[in-house]
């Protein structure tokens, strides 16, 4: 499988064609891609038609289906249901694991985000606002709320020229093109946790009873300033009140298709957060120690 993105924006009606997703308006197909091309279908416009057998032939592919809502935000996933052959056995082990061992996974994983962070900021600015030094005092469970010392921060210095910005997800200004880019992410990772026989729900520091992809909320963090770098610089050239166009939404998901170089191996986002997951089964199982958590940008 490769890792291209499909957001269909505009009317059309989607079908299936000789195991390829055919976008047709008006009549004429405009495009024909096969399915095991698809990493993600991403459906943004609310007039759209989409057959039965779209949503179980690119699921059965691999693919992960995004649901829009009025606004272009993600409201909405299709996963595949991923038949793993120790699947049982890695959910047991996953539901077992203990509060010391979930603990030193979190501060790994919320220091690797915070150095992430750090490197954002010195790339931009020229300076880190001290994230560096943060990131290495994350202690076992991030006890010292380290992440959100942080994040006060990097928050401030990304988006300098906005002293009013919030995160929010429900904000009308850069948070739109945060969530849409983070809703991608989250559903990129939950794919790789499920691909490797890992439960979703199950998470790490992520609990929520009403939230199925806790684990992916989790492995999610490190790689978040990918999609921070490309909103700052949207907002950058752009301001704030851009709008969720086609143009945009491209640019958002530039991170997901190119490769990232890490110790002479470029790979393709999904293949690192993939590497993550297996990481953590190799630690869940006793069979690693280290978490898999390259930084990329």
């Amino acid at each position: 499988m490769t890792n291209r993105i499909i957001d269909v924006s505009d009317n059309a009606n989607l079908h299936i064609i000789h195991s390829n997703l055919a976008v047709e308006k008006g009549g004429e197909v405009l495009s024909s891609i096969p399915l095991e091309d698809i990493a993600a279908l991403v459906l943004s416009c609310p007039w759209l038609s989409v057959s039965h057998a779209v949503l179980s032939e690119v699921t059965s592919a691999g693919g992960i289906i995004v649901i829009c809502d009025q606004k272009h935000q993600p409201a909405g996933m299709v996963m595949p249901l991923d038949s793993h052959f120790t699947q049982g056995e890695r959910f047991k082990i996953q539901a077992g694991v203990s509060k010391p061992v979930q603990k030193r996974l979190w501060q790994k994983i919320v220091a690797a985000k915070i150095k992430a962070q750090s490197r954002l900021l010195f790339k931009l600015n020229n300076e880190d606002m001290g994230l560096f030094e943060i990131a290495g005092k994350v202690s076992s469970g991030d006890f010292g709320n380290r992440e959100a010392m942080a994040a006060q921060r990097y928050w401030k210095a990304l988006f300098k020229n906005d002293n009013n910005f919030r995160r929010d997800r429900d904000g009308e200004d850069q948070n739109r093109l945060l969530n849409y880019g983070y809703a991608i992410l989250r559903a990129t990772v939950a794919r790789a946790v499920c691909a490797s026989g890992l439960h979703p729900a199950l998470g790490i520091h992520h609990h929520n009873k009403y939230d199925p992809f806790c684990l992916a909320s989790d492995l999610m963090e490190p790689y978040r300033p990918l999609v921070d770098e490309a909103v700052a610089c949207i907002f950058e050239k752009h301001g704030k009140t851009v709008p969720l166009s086609r143009e945009i939404k491209e640019r958002l998901l530039l991170p997901f298709t190119q490769t990232y170089g890490v110790k002479r191996e470029s790979l393709t986002l999904f293949s690192h957060v993939s590497k993550t997951a297996s990481s953590l089964v190799s630690i869940y199982s006793g069979e690693g120690k280290e978490l898999y958590l390259p930084l990329l940008n």
